[in-house]
């Protein structure tokens, strides 16, 4: 589990299915066997060098995620460790499965900040888009500023923080991004959807207020 509050960048390099990671800034402590959100990807650390770890990542994780394109090119990815019991909860609770893709459509800078824009691949999942809403972007906690065509394009406000210290800054228009909506979100959906039987109907989104007297709420 993970809150979306990065604590470092790391610098990916890949044989095989062995993804090495370099932490370039700010390190922090970590045993074989930690789960690492490394672009909002909960990977497993398998080795521990000086300033370094690997993780082993299968070719599902490769083709559905921007690892298997940025793992190719060195890139910066942002990079979390797990969350204690103990730690504050900065940003939302994040699971590290991404959900899907999305594509950067815009980026816009302000005078003390940027805007954000980004288009799931995936329209299946612009339902859970809601204003003022989280979301995990690459691994961090954001919030949706406003969205359009349903959920399908939605903007995001970055402060300077977020943009200096993470890989948002290394964005152009047309990269891809590891998005994970709100889980809570998701949990609400699935109990409106589960009939007093205790079979589940997804075979339709829309609950409507005829809907949900027919079902006891």
């Amino acid at each position: 589990m993970f809150t979306g509050i990065i604590k470092s960048v790391g610098k990916l390099r890949q044989e095989k299915n062995i993804l090495e990671i370099e932490i370039i800034d700010n390190l922090f402590d970590m045993a074989i066997g930690d789960s690492i959100a490394v672009d909002g990807i909960c990977l497993t650390v398998k080795e521990i060098f000086q300033n370094k770890f690997t993780v082993d990542v299968s070719e599902e994780t490769l083709k559905k995620t921007t690892l298997g394109v940025k793992s190719n090119l060195n890139q910066i990815v942002n990079l979390e460790p797990a969350l204690r019991v103990s730690d504050r909860l900065g940003g939302h609770i994040v699971s590290g499965h991404v959900d899907g893709l999305g594509t950067v459509e815009n980026i816009e800078k302000l005078e003390k900040s940027w805007l954000l824009s980004i288009k799931w691949k995936n329209n299946n999942f612009s339902k859970y888009v809601v204003n003022k809403g989280s979301i995990c972007v690459n691994g961090i906690s954001l919030t949706i500023s406003k969205y359009e065509q349903e959920g399908e394009i939605f903007t995001i406000a970055i402060i300077p923080h977020t943009w200096h210290n993470t890989n948002l800054n290394k964005l152009n228009i047309g990269d891809s991004v590891n998005l994970e909506a709100d889980a809570l979100i998701k949990y609400v959906e699935k109990l409106l959807l589960f009939n007093k039987k205790g079979n589940q109907d997804l075979s339709s989104n829309n609950i409507s207020s005829e809907w949900l007297k027919e079902n006891g709420w």
